[in-house]
């Protein structure tokens, strides 16, 4: 098999075909393609036959030593493209230079929480069960791979309602809706479905609680985040929103004796717990949430970054960029002073990054599968064998009961 390479383009081995000898395989592919889209270069993955002849493309290649035996790094440009050919070389050359034997330390708990499963298997029971689209308002979790999975298997995501039929079905996603969504689809007959985390919608009930009772409801989160405008959404006349400690210090109220707290389920505790401290400084009265309104699953996978990331010399994450709670992970390793990166997939891996890394961290947000920290590793071990170790904190068994509209009989 001969992978047709178009004049300006560079083909990426996925492995290294030998005459007369079995295939090498090439885990790092997706990394070392990902490398060259972000440069700009357009390529392609594929098999890769070594040759010498000069009629066929001119071909980069390396064998290493690898998890579980050999692996190869190749790549190829056309045989009359030199600018190809030069990107080739220096692009292998920079992936051979980070090759070395690493330790990779597993962050446990990570990926998927309670809630976000219970979100995307709503959505998968509504797409067996269909009678018509399945509308989904916003992405049903802050992950770029499951929403495209959820796509590509019928489901339709939407900004907001004015863009689905009267009367369609729809589903709120995990991270909740105002009442003036919920009341927008029941003027217009929809069919509402509702994914949000149980745990969310427990902060919804406790603001809704303070403002009957007549506080003001200091939320405490990020601007903009789809949780924090739901949760505003129940008692936007009564809730203030802070983000910072600076924040706290310029806050006016209505009554000083009367001021209650709530947080983003997703939020950094260290950080969450300094904005609070300010909080009951200003206002000794102050009340809180019976319990902890940072998720369980949040809490857990800070906890397990911590207890590994002071061994690491890198931290990766694996989430997408508008994921809350991957951000914090990101931003906690950066607290304790150990370099770290987002990333959505092996194919933002950097070599870079792993320039004197012999040791990296490997966590995941809640909202992220864990295959994709299964490819991260695989693809580490394409560049020099690996040793990953899980590191295990606690074990996670909360388990979140389906809707009645969405069970399976």
């Amino acid at each position: 098999m001969t992978t047709f390479l178009s004049p300006g383009s560079v083909l990426v081995a996925d492995r290294l075909l030998r005459h007369g000898q079995p295939p090498i395989r090439c885990p790092a592919a997706e990394s070392v393609l990902g490398d060259l889209r972000r440069r700009g270069v357009t390529s392609v993955g594929g098999p890769l036959r070594v040759f010498d002849d000069p009629d066929h493309p001119v071909s980069f290649a390396s064998v290493l030593p690898g998890t579980g035996g050999q692996v190869g790094l190749g790549l190829s440009a056309p045989a009359d493209d030199p600018a190809g050919q030069a990107v080739a070389a220096t692009t292998l050359a920079t992936w051979l230079a980070v090759a070395r034997p690493r330790k990779v330390l597993l962050a446990s708990p990570r990926s998927f929480c309670a809630g976000v499963e219970r979100a995307i298997e709503i959505v998968r029971l509504l797409l067996d069960q269909r009678r018509g689209p399945i509308y989904v308002r916003k992405q049903i979790v802050h992950n770029a791979h499951v929403v495209a999975d959820l796509e590509a298997a019928g489901a339709v995501f939407v900004d907001e309602l004015d863009t689905v039929p009267d009367g369609a079905t729809v589903v709120f996603s995990a991270h909740g809706v105002s009442p003036a969504v919920r009341a927008d689809a029941e003027r217009r007959g929809m069919r509402v479905v509702d994914a949000t985390c149980p745990l969310v919608a427990k902060v919804h009930a406790e603001a809704r609680r303070h403002a009957r009772r007549g506080d003001t409801v200091v939320l405490i989160g990020h601007a903009g985040h789809e949780e924090i405008e739901g949760t505003l959404g129940e008692a936007p006349e009564r809730t203030v929103l802070v983000e910072t400690v600076d924040d706290v210090h310029d806050l006016v109220v209505e009554d000083p004796a009367r001021v209650a707290y709530l947080t983003q389920t997703t939020l950094a505790m260290d950080e969450t717990t300094e904005v609070v401290e300010a909080l009951r400084t200003r206002f000794p009265g102050l009340r809180g949430p019976a319990s902890d309104d940072i998720c369980y699953a949040t809490t857990n996978r800070q906890n397990a970054l911590k207890a590994i990331a002071d061994e690491a010399d890198l931290v990766l994450v694996v989430g997408s960029a508008n994921s809350s709670n991957s951000r914090r992970l990101v931003e906690l390793a950066h607290r304790r002073g150990t370099t770290a990166a987002l990333i959505d997939d092996v194919g933002d891996l950097r070599p870079e990054w792993l320039v004197d890394v012999g040791v990296i961290a490997l966590t995941a947000g809640a909202s992220a599968p864990s295959h994709l920290v299964e490819a991260v590793i695989a693809a580490l071990g394409g560049l020099g064998p690996v040793t990953a170790t899980e590191h295990e904190i606690g074990r996670e068994t909360v388990h979140f009961t389906l809707p009645t509209t969405v069970r399976r009989s």
